[in-house]
């Protein structure tokens, strides 16, 4: 068996010469707390920190999925100190839309300065000359708000135009405003809420997946700590597999367009997570996931992505 197909099989962006491996690593949790403050300073512990990635890619992982506000500036820096210089064919995804406050919060930035400055951020924590995939994330704290995308999105474009971006993503957005922005600029790839219990999204998916589109489920902070099921846990159990498991297997196994990138600071988390991509579920298991909604799991959605 190979690298790729232990992680479910690969993804193809469009005229890109790598195949995505379709279990990918969120690096967010690479940063640190402090009190209130999530995702804000370094990690207790760093040099964990750096082996999580290096497993990571010795794994075959080649998909990581970052941000420079995450710490600010901190999973970057680690990222950078993992792994640069990149092994081929490394796929690094970041983000932009937002900025950090000296409390921690997290603030709008859509404005040509600040997504330029973004940008320039991203390349110089990371040491690249361009970045693979940037995405503009929008919409509110977890669901999308309506609303035209156009200024920051042209923004982007252009900075895609000038060579520093290669291709360009969406997060947390509507169908509405992806046809907006397919006018605008190739999409290649859309972040949004979306797991076995919140399935608002099933029908996003399957357009996208038409197209060629790539899908990119995010979580609350703490991956599917907040997703609370009795079938889910008692599926798990007779698989001898943890929840989190099945969850990500179901995933891999909804559509072939979904990527995933579960995120820890754990190597024991790690390897978890990358085990979920050889977890097979039959057909009967995945008609009961399927009857689990949104209803299942608390209401609670209490980070920014």
């Amino acid at each position: 068996m190979t690298k790729e197909s232990k992680l479910g099989g690969t993804f193809k962006f469009p005229d890109s010469s790598t195949n995505v491996c379709r279990m990918g690593y969120g690096a967010m949790q690479l940063a640190g707390r402090d009190g209130n403050k999530l995702v804000w300073g370094p990690p207790k512990d760093v040099d964990e920190g750096i082996a999580v990635l290096r497993e990571a890619i010795a794994s075959g992982v080649n998909h990581i999925d970052t941000s420079d506000y995450y710490g600010p500036h901190v999973t970057n820096q680690i990222i950078k100190r993992a792994l640069h210089p990149y092994a081929k064919g490394l796929v690094i995804v970041t983000k932009l839309g937002a900025r950090r406050g000296a409390d921690g919060s997290w603030i709008p930035a859509f404005s040509r300065e600040e997504l330029t400055a973004g940008v320039h951020d991203n390349l110089r924590n990371l040491g690249l000359e361009r970045l693979d995939v940037v995405n503009l994330r929008v919409g509110g704290v977890m669901d999308p708000i309506e609303g035209s995308i156009e200024a920051p999105l042209t923004a982007l474009a252009e900075l895609k135009s000038h060579g520093l971006i290669r291709h360009i993503g969406l997060s947390n957005i509507t169908p509405r405003q992806f046809e907006e922005a397919q006018k605008i600029t190739e999409i290649v790839c859309i972040q949004n809420f979306y797991n076995v219990a919140q399935r608002t999204d099933d029908a996003f998916v399957d357009t996208l997946a038409q197209q060629g589109v790539a899908y990119v489920p995010f979580f609350p902070l703490g991956g599917f700590t907040p997703l609370q099921s009795s079938v889910l846990d008692g599926l798990a159990a007779s698989l001898q597999a943890t929840p989190m498991q099945v969850a990500l297997a179901w995933l891999l196994q909804r559509s072939p367009n979904i990527l995933l990138i579960p995120g820890t600071s754990s190597l024991n988390h790690l390897r978890e997570n990358l085990g979920a991509a050889v977890l097979e579920l039959p057909s009967a298991m995945i008609a009961e996931l399927n009857a689990i909604t949104k209803d299942a799991a608390p209401a609670a959605r209490q980070a920014s992505h």
